[in-house]
């Protein structure tokens, strides 16, 4: 969670919205209630899919225009809102790459297996189970591949402690918003509960796997991908009904796992 900036902000008035300016300092967002998003692609996701997560917005002069909607949405709703400087936003983001605007929203929980599956149409289906991946620059990555080639959830084991951090929403470009968390009951349970549903589980290693291309896919494909580095777990991996490998010219030893989930997803997209 970044740092509120030392010196209370100037406010400023915005043209054409209003302004609601709250005369109250802003106070820190309860890290495990609510979530700051910041880059103008992740914040307008959040804005389009779900307004009422908005908590709290900090923009640049220049952003004004863009934000129009999401502005307005703030005067009829008494959002605070404050037009800050670029320097006050490199501090709320705790990065550079904040693109002109922060915001801080409600936090999205993970949904269960089942009310997953409950709401999941008939048809062509394809998650991600992520067995380890921590790293919120190739979590983003990877949410972006996801929304891109249609791919609706990202799958969590029972005792992950991975979460949508503000990085990994930038760098999914608004696909955090189009993708959806599920937290898994045990290894087992899952695996027997996705069966059931239709789907197919396939492992990818490095070596040793059915070229990806030449394989058949089922249409209802979970794709579980290892940890960087470790790789995924021997059992689970065993558990599969797939074990797949993404051919190469032998240059690199491997991709890396946000890399890897893309060229996975693009060949299973022709299923859809």
């Amino acid at each position: 969670m970044a740092r509120e900036p030392d010196s209370p902000w100037r406010s400023k008035r915005l043209p054409s919205t209003g302004g609601h300016q709250p005369s109250e300092r802003v106070q820190r967002a309860d890290p495990r209630a609510e979530l700051r998003l910041y880059g103008f692609n992740a914040v307008r996701a959040a804005f389009a899919r779900r307004p009422e997560a908005l908590r709290k917005l900090y923009l640049t002069q220049a952003r004004i225009p863009q934000l129009q909607l999401l502005l307005k949405w703030c005067v009829a709703h008494r959002i605070g809102y404050r037009v800050v400087e670029e320097s006050d936003l490199q501090k709320l983001a705790a990065s550079s790459h904040h693109e002109g605007v922060v915001a801080d929203v409600l936090r999205e929980e993970p949904l269960t297996l089942e009310a997953w599956l409950r709401d999941l149409p008939a048809g062509p289906q394809c998650a991600i189970w992520l067995d380890g991946v921590g790293n919120p620059h190739n979590l983003g990555a990877i949410l972006r591949s996801a929304a891109h080639f249609g791919a609706s959830a990202v799958l969590l084991p029972e005792h992950s402690e991975l979460a949508l951090s503000g990085a990994a929403a930038r760098v999914a470009e608004g696909g955090a918003e189009a993708v959806r968390f599920v937290r898994l009951p045990s290894g087992d349970r899952a695996i027997a509960r996705l069966r059931e549903a239709g789907f197919g589980l396939a492992a990818t290693v490095v070596e040793g796997g059915e070229d990806l291309f030449s394989a058949a896919l089922p249409s209802r494909l979970i794709y579980v991908l290892g940890a960087e580095g470790e790789g995924m777990d021997r059992g689970l991996a065993a558990a599969c009904d797939l074990r797949l490998s993404i051919p190469g010219s032998g240059a690199v030893e491997s991709l890396n796992v946000a890399s890897a989930s893309a060229v996975l997803l693009a060949a299973w997209y022709p299923k859809r």
